[in-house]
């Protein structure tokens, strides 16, 4: 007989994750008219500890509660921090875990970090493009000021992300197998 769905183990560790996430934006500064913080690191832990699913579902909720609390964002703008960090862990775990590497080949785990950190800095850039131009109006100069601001703390956010996350990966995934708890935060 086939398994359905989740375990309650990895809902909680989904649960977990996600709350680590939102905590750890808190920590963040501004830098060239952006803010820099360590979320995005944690979005791709999640998706090197948990697999594509289960870490997209860790690191989007976890984005996501932090805007829809305290970030002040719309319900649309949420769902696309949702759908954006959710890209960004599954996207590093799909590259992580593909040819049955299970995310214990160091070299794959850094090109996954550095595609995932990547294509999260396309996702906010095309989603400012489409909020400058279409949703407020602005002229076209405006708008790639705006994205020109934007640009140099989301791919500092992402160089620190690119190289925070595999090494923590290292040290906390080792620990987890260890103690048995990797094997069934992927179960």
């Amino acid at each position: 007989m086939m398994k359905k769905g989740m375990s309650i183990t990895k809902i909680v560790f989904i649960a977990m994750l996600a709350a680590v996430v939102c905590v750890v934006t808190f920590f963040r500064f501004p830098l060239l008219g952006s803010k820099v913080h360590f979320a995005n690191t944690m979005c791709l832990l999640s998706g090197l500890l948990m697999g594509p699913v289960a870490g997209g579902l860790a690191a989007g909720f976890g984005s996501a509660l932090y805007d829809v609390l305290w970030g002040g964002y719309d319900i649309i703008q949420c769902l696309i921090t949702f759908v954006s960090k959710f890209i960004m862990a599954w996207l590093c775990a799909k590259i992580a875990f593909s040819g049955g590497r299970e995310a214990k080949h160091h070299g794959w785990n850094v090109a996954a970090c550095i595609i995932g950190a990547l294509s999260y800095v396309g996702l906010y850039m095309l989603k400012t493009f489409v909020y400058q131009k279409f949703v407020y109006g602005f002229p076209a100069e405006t708008v790639w000021a705006t994205m020109l601001s934007k640009l140099p703390g989301s791919l500092i956010n992402a160089v620190v992300a690119m190289i925070v996350a595999p090494i923590l990966y290292t040290a906390i995934g080792g620990a987890l197998e260890r103690g048995g708890l990797l094997r069934k935060m992927r179960a």
